[in-house]
């Protein structure tokens, strides 16, 4: 895939009207990914004749007894990126899937935002985990820092040097609301830890400390 062309996508989820909400929503909101493929069943996603895709949005549980690692496994060998998707978020079942290979998880429930935003990370070659599953998986004692995503990283560095969440967004070419989406995961992360960044002084502080943000870069006024 190249900078220039649209990334190909291929959602699997044998709930028909969450697929089609889903691809409603990727269709109108995401110009930059060409869903060229929306359908039930595994063996409907390897016969389909756009297959193989960049990245492939796949439910964890399509209840037709394969193990989830021979699927990502599977998609492994054809070049094709996996993001998982499932309602429910058990850490040995997220393990299990990340070793096999996928990069990213999340739990149904999150934004629609972050839907989008797992599979552009993915084409990447970026993992990207939801919020409450990543503080799961990395559980930190109280006063350590929390394991935070590429994306992440970039908007809390941005934002604690002072950029406003419009500047964040434009500079990172996601929208403000995505920009606002990832402060607030970051502060829930950073509160599981119990490490309180509620203000944008804090945040800075924290992001200096954790090595994010360099000490010398003055924050900017807008």
């Amino acid at each position: 895939m190249s900078a220039s062309e649209p990334l190909r996508l291929a959602i699997v989820d044998d709930h028909k009207m969450l697929l089609g909400a889903l691809t409603e929503w990727v269709r109108s909101a995401a110009p930059d990914i060409n869903l060229v493929a929306a359908v039930s069943t595994w063996p409907e996603l390897l016969s389909h004749p756009d297959f193989p895709v960049d990245v492939v949005l796949l439910d964890l549980d399509l209840k037709d007894n394969l193990p989830i690692s021979l699927k990502i496994s599977t998609l492994k060998t054809t070049g094709v990126k996996t993001v998982l998707m499932s309602t429910y978020s058990e850490p040995n079942v997220v393990r299990e899937a990340l070793a096999a290979g996928a990069l990213g998880y999340l739990v149904k429930s999150e934004d629609a935002s972050m839907i989008v935003e797992a599979i552009r990370a993915a084409a990447k070659n970026e993992s990207f985990i939801s919020a409450e599953l990543d503080l799961a998986l990395n559980s930190t004692e109280v006063g350590g820092a929390p394991k935070l995503s590429a994306q992440e990283r970039r908007v809390m560095a941005l934002y604690g040097g002072g950029e406003p969440v419009k500047a964040v967004a434009f500079q990172l070419g996601i929208s403000e609301e995505t920009a606002k989406s990832y402060l607030k995961r970051i502060r829930e992360k950073y509160r599981i830890a119990g490490i309180d960044v509620g203000t944008k002084v804090a945040l800075r502080k924290r992001a200096i400390a954790d090595g994010i943000l360099l000490r010398g870069e003055a924050p900017r006024d807008f």
